[in-house]
């Protein structure tokens, strides 16, 4: 499983980042409060239409913000992982299904520059396209593939240039719509005694694919993560990234590609949650109450405690991502123990991000429950929390491991 890899930083020839890199990040925001309060605006009707964020998208690229992670000799921002995961957490406040979309790309954008500041510069270019307006997406999920990184369904045939062709489906593909550069991997048995899995690029103008335009979902619509259909879709010699033995192991670039995801997939359920304290609190605000004679719901001490509950819940959620985060940067050896870290930590995001909503919901009353409502809409989007990897169930399973060793059967 994915969850056994060894901590990369702790290979042997790894490095940290110089401390430049590691404490590299924006002075201030990219994200300005009238550009968040355009995105929110926009939120609702995306979701209602179950469109594409485009206008989300092309005001975040204007802006800057796909290019955060690029260092800035490239052309970026050069933000580091932690403030990366702040960021979104405030996007996600505004549009979670936008800072999820987005998320897809950015994590792409933190791979390369995480193994570059180590001194590996293979995806570089990944950063460089990533300057020039291109955006990335992750085409890794398969339909009944709980193996996630350490397997593929999907078949890659090495052609004579040393370039593949892919064969396969992948699901929950965020951005179809606008992504110009694909992320894949999958599985070549050329030689059965010693399969391989190869992860590569494909531009959207290289065909062998379809795109089903199947996304319609009880939450997170605006992410429009439609099915996509490898046909032979052709990726470069130039374009492949990996080729890795089938099963768990410890490259970098496998170890970069799960830290980043946990903790910026959290930022996301982690925003979500700060907004419904939010709305809550503005609603007790302004609503009041009968039973007290007509004064401020504000005053009703039940309200009260259960928005204080939820609110010493939310306030907990930041602060471990970005620790984990800074570790990412500075490249901090936890060994085995980053995994249940990580794990814990996207469970927690998740977990405490729907009790929050829940919470949220019932302080706000009964108008919460209408589709118009903005907290309604929260408590849909906080339901995919539970999808992302790694599930409660994989978590569990990587921290028990930690704890008591592994089965003897596994």
């Amino acid at each position: 499983m994915l969850l056994t890899f060894v901590m990369a930083s702790s290979l042997p020839g790894a490095t940290p980042p110089p401390a430049a890199a590691t404490a590299a990040a924006t002075a201030t925001s990219l994200l300005d409060e009238a550009l968040l309060t355009r995105i929110r605006d926009r939120a609702a009707n995306y979701d209602d239409r179950n469109a594409f964020f485009t206008e989300d998208l092309e005001e975040l690229r204007d802006a800057g913000y796909l290019a955060m992670m690029v260092p800035v000799e490239l052309g970026g921002a050069g933000t580091a992982l932690a403030s990366a995961v702040r960021e979104q957490a405030r996007l996600a406040t505004a549009a979670p299904a936008t800072a999820l979309a987005v998320n897809m790309h950015i994590l792409w954008t933190a791979v390369a520059a995480l193994l570059r500041a180590r001194g590996d510069a293979s995806l570089e270019w990944v950063l460089r396209d990533a300057a020039a307006g291109e955006v990335f997406a992750f085409g890794i999920s398969e339909p009944g593939n709980d193996e996630v990184l350490t397997d593929s369904f999907t078949r890659a045939e090495r052609q004579d240039d040393g370039g593949y062709r892919f064969f396969g489906t992948k699901i929950f593909g965020s951005l179809a719509p606008a992504w110009t550069r694909l992320g894949v991997f999958g599985r070549d048995d050329g030689d059965p005694d010693a399969p391989v899995l190869v992860h590569g690029f494909l531009s959207r103008d290289t065909g062998g694919y379809r795109i089903v335009e199947d996304w319609d979902t009880l939450g997170m619509r605006a992410t429009q993560s439609h099915t996509t259909v490898l046909e032979g879709a052709r990726v470069a010699p130039e374009r492949v990234s990996r080729v890795l033995p089938v099963g768990p192991g410890g490259d970098p670039f496998s170890f970069a590609i799960f830290a980043a995801f946990e903790l910026l997939v959290s930022s996301v359920y982690t925003g979500i949650g700060a907004r419904a304290v939010q709305l809550a609190t503005e609603s007790a605000l302004s609503r009041t109450s009968a039973r007290l004679g007509g004064r401020s719901l504000a005053e009703d001490p039940d309200v009260r405690s259960a928005l204080a509950e939820a609110a010493i819940a939310q306030d907990g959620q930041l602060p471990p991502l970005l620790e984990l985060a800074r570790d990412v940067d500075a490249g901090v050896d936890h060994g085995r123990a980053w995994f249940p870290r990580l794990v814990g930590a996207k469970v927690r995001a998740t977990r405490t991000a729907r009790t929050v909503v829940d919470a949220s919901m019932g302080i706000a009353g009964g108008g919460s429950y209408r589709s118009v409502s903005e907290l309604a809409r929260l408590y849909r989007d906080v339901a995919a929390g539970q999808f992302h990897p790694s599930s409660e169930r994989a978590a569990r399973r990587t921290v028990a491991n930690a704890l008591l060793g592994p089965l003897p059967d596994a």
